[in-house]
């Protein structure tokens, strides 16, 4: 038995993920618990799970809406996950004088998780749930890298043991990133012990009432989704998804997604709804409408479906990119496109003759070999096993 604290963020697409290897972990045999925000990760691993809850930013993640490219980038570090480290230290080293694990696996941006656990002596993995880390997206922004650095080392000084050296995003006993080749294309992983598991398709505890007499089984059925942190900045383009999935009339069947409650007047074509069992919904879709952000990028190619990618800021242009290249979608542009441009693209990724299913079902295909969440944990007792401590000598008898 081995014992597993996992560090994350409060953020879904940091936290889904790692729902399907927790269960794993503890379908073997593994006590596991998490750290992190309890009434999040209690809502999407269930009530009976052991969460150490952390202090997290008072109102989240917000910024403001024009905010993009570097700047969005040096805002996420400098104005949340810098303060979010800091924050969550204390119960994170709470967390792990009460439990005493033998293995942390803290998310990416979670950063705390690896500084304390380096400093308790504590072997970490990492939990990488993006794709757009893996291959240096600041290795064109020397200065921003370099400020990255410096704020890093700041927090290790505060929180972590000063005379480390590992960059605490990628661990040096492992990072588990929940992507594929086939994704990534032929960008060099940041080192060997990068492990490409694949999406974790697991199921979860979701309690959405959804609708689901009011699909038409006869029409395809279109996701739009910009995710659960861009609320603030998707106004204009779901009121834009919304005409465009009413000028298809028939040949489509639209399911949007509003947290953000931002949409009027709704067409009684068109389904909206402020959340959705996405898992479930993306089993009877045939082609998704989103921001490229990497969680819903990754479980719509898992079920083999085409993508439309609007993406707005941080990894999602990256992400955008790497579908398009694949083949397995098209992308406009969040800010520009238009209702009729939108309602093409749909088109375009729904048609067969374009290529894009067939590429998006290769891809599937390819995720569903990797393992997702059973290979995580494969990996993560294997690590754990690696660097177990030695067993104290039996003392002799006489």
């Amino acid at each position: 038995m081995t014992r597993f604290l996992l560090v994350v963020p409060p953020l879904v697409g940091h936290v889904n993920p790692l729902v399907g290897v927790a269960g794993e972990l503890a379908r073997r045999g593994h006590p596991v618990a998490w750290a992190g925000h309890a009434d999040q990760i209690h809502r999407f691993a269930g009530r009976d799970v052991t969460v150490f809850d952390c202090p997290m930013p008072a109102g989240g993640l917000v910024r403001p809406p024009e905010l993009t490219g570097p700047a969005a980038f040096r805002f996420l570090w400098e104005e949340f996950f810098v303060p979010l480290a800091d924050l969550m230290a204390p119960g994170i080293e709470a967390a792990i004088d009460a439990f005493r694990p033998d293995v942390v696996l803290g998310d990416q941006h979670a950063v705390a998780g690896a500084l304390i656990a380096e400093r308790k002596g504590i072997p970490y993995v990492t939990s990488a749930t993006t794709s757009a880390e893996l291959i240096d997206p600041l290795a064109g922004m020397p200065k921003v890298a370099a400020w990255l650095g410096e704020l890093l080392g700041g927090l290790r000084a505060r929180i972590g043991d000063p005379a480390g050296t590992a960059d605490p995003r990628f661990s040096p006993y492992g990072v588990i990133a929940f992507t594929g080749r086939e994704l990534l294309g032929d960008a060099p992983l940041p080192w060997e012990r990068t492990h490409l598991v694949g999406p974790a398709i697991a199921p979860r505890a979701d309690r959405s009432d959804f609708p689901w007499d009011e699909l038409d089984p006869g029409r395809p059925t279109v996701l739009v989704s910009l995710g659960t942190a861009n609320a603030d900045a998707g106004g204009r383009f779901l009121a834009e998804a919304v005409t465009a999935l009413d000028g298809l009339g028939d040949a489509v069947q639209g399911v949007v997604v509003d947290p953000g409650h931002t949409l009027s007047a709704v067409p009684p074509g068109v389904l909206v709804r402020a959340h959705v069992p996405q898992l479930d919904l993306l089993a009877r879709a045939d082609a998704v409408v989103c921001h490229a952000g990497h969680n819903t990028v990754c479980e719509s190619l898992w079920h083999g479906l085409p993508l439309v990618l609007a993406p707005i800021r941080d990894d999602q242009p990256i992400v955008a990119q790497q579908v398009v290249d694949a083949g397995a979608g098209v992308r406009v542009r969040f800010n520009r496109v238009n209702a009729a441009r939108l309602a093409t693209a749909v088109e375009t990724v729904l048609d067969s003759a374009g290529g894009h299913r067939a590429a998006a079902e290769a891809i599937g295909r390819s995720f569903r070999a990797a393992g997702g969440h059973v290979t995580a944990a494969g990996h993560l007792e294997r690590i754990a096993a690696q660097h177990a401590p030695a067993p104290a000598p039996v003392p002799a008898t006489h």
